[in-house]
């Protein structure tokens, strides 16, 4: 009887720390709620500064939130002494000196400061605020049967298993039940008190799922018209689209090529720190992007997204139809969607995006973008990825 009682207390003291643990959650989910607001409110300075790619870690991004009111002490207002001195009345100072004065002779304010707090957000809880804030719709994956991934999901309940699987739930309805059914159950004394043959536990099955993988392949002019400035636009923005992608599936891979006359495949730091100089050839790009397609990514299994930025310059009309000749016969075919995004510079000429809307105004595969400047970021991820493709 006494086991029974203790049993009891201990099941009482698991159920409190559930409530106690439910509540705190809750409070959890009330504040990411907060963060979330906040973050959506300011998305687009965090987006156009770029701030956020050096604050950028592993998983998460760390982000300065404005005007969250911070916990903070308050004293009681029971007449109980001062502030670590002793006794003390209202206004005494705290360490000798007149109350009123701050720092440096400065005097003090009596409005409430704001406070910036910084908190740690995923990418993934990023890219998912940045899909709300866009509308953007998910993508529509093609070609993911060839990939499989098993995973272990908890589909049943056994009556054995490890503690840590244990559910609270079915085994006190367990013992509910079986308390009930031998009369053992006291409405004026409900204690329901588990033994071994009530308690159940999750348990997994290893399922088989197809995967989508995909590859983003990022084109850029880096000929002397392309400054730094039209550079960090091109940076921001794939920073975006990745981490739009990645929420999107589960393998995504980048690769990066640059061009001036010729064209090379380049790790991520070097793509947005070479500056060249020397004349434009993008068909040089668009030959090395379909050979790397065709030697590594069969379009059969991987869901393919070339982006090409440029100030619009190319060298000759020539190398702009050899350019079209390429997209048409070996990039779409292939491809989920081109995108080519033309950074505004005073140095270039602009015209290839106009060619572009020559030859295909009508094909949904090809989605243009003109970047005027960094305000107009959110604007293009809209452009690129609104289409769900």
């Amino acid at each position: 009887m006494r086991g029974e009682e203790e049993f009891a207390r201990g099941a009482a003291t698991s159920v409190h720390l559930a409530v106690m643990s439910l509540r705190i959650d809750q409070d959890h989910a009330r504040f990411r709620n907060i963060v979330r607001g906040k973050i959506r409110q300011n998305l687009k300075r965090y987006i156009t500064s770029g701030e956020l790619l050096g604050r950028k870690g592993k998983d998460v991004v760390s982000i300065p939130v404005p005007q969250i009111d911070l916990p903070r002490f308050r004293f009681d207002d029971r007449k109980k002494g001062g502030a670590g001195q002793g006794d003390g009345a209202a206004g005494d100072a705290v360490g000798g000196g007149d109350p009123q004065e701050g720092e440096g002779g400065r005097k003090a304010g009596k409005d409430a400061g704001q406070h910036a707090l910084e908190v740690d957000v995923t990418l993934d809880e990023l890219a998912d605020i940045l899909g709300e804030e866009l509308q953007l719709p998910h993508v529509q994956n093609k070609g993911k049967a060839k990939l499989i991934d098993v995973k272990d999901r908890y589909t049943g309940i056994r009556r054995v298993g490890p503690e840590s699987l244990k559910s609270f739930k079915r085994t006190y309805r367990e013992a509910l039940k079986r308390q009930i059914a031998s009369k053992q159950y006291d409405v004026t004394r409900p204690i329901v008190v588990p033994i071994k043959e009530d308690k159940r536990f999750r348990s997994w099955n290893e399922v088989a799922e197809p995967v989508a993988n995909a590859v983003i392949i990022y084109m850029m002019d880096v000929s002397g018209s392309m400054g730094d400035e039209q550079k960090e636009i091109v940076r921001i923005e794939s920073f975006w689209i990745d981490a739009w992608l990645q929420r999107q599936y589960k393998g995504l891979e980048s690769r990066f090529i640059v061009h001036d006359a010729t064209a090379r495949e380049v790790d991520r730091d070097t793509f947005f720190r070479t500056r060249e100089s020397g004349g434009t050839m993008i068909s040089s790009a668009y030959k090395l992007c379909s050979k790397m397609i065709e030697d590594e990514y069969p379009s059969a299994e991987w869901n393919i997204y070339p982006f090409h930025f440029s100030d619009g310059d190319n060298w000759s009309q020539d190398d702009t139809s050899l350019c079209m000749k390429i997209l048409r016969n070996e990039l779409l075919p292939v491809v989920n969607m081109f995108a080519y995004g033309q950074v505004e510079s005073p140095y270039g000429s602009g015209q290839f995006i106009k060619d572009l809307r020559e030859h295909y105004k009508t094909d949904e595969r090809v989605i243009l973008s003109e970047i005027r400047d960094k305000d107009a970021i959110m604007g293009s991820i809209k452009e690129f990825l609104g289409r769900g493709r």
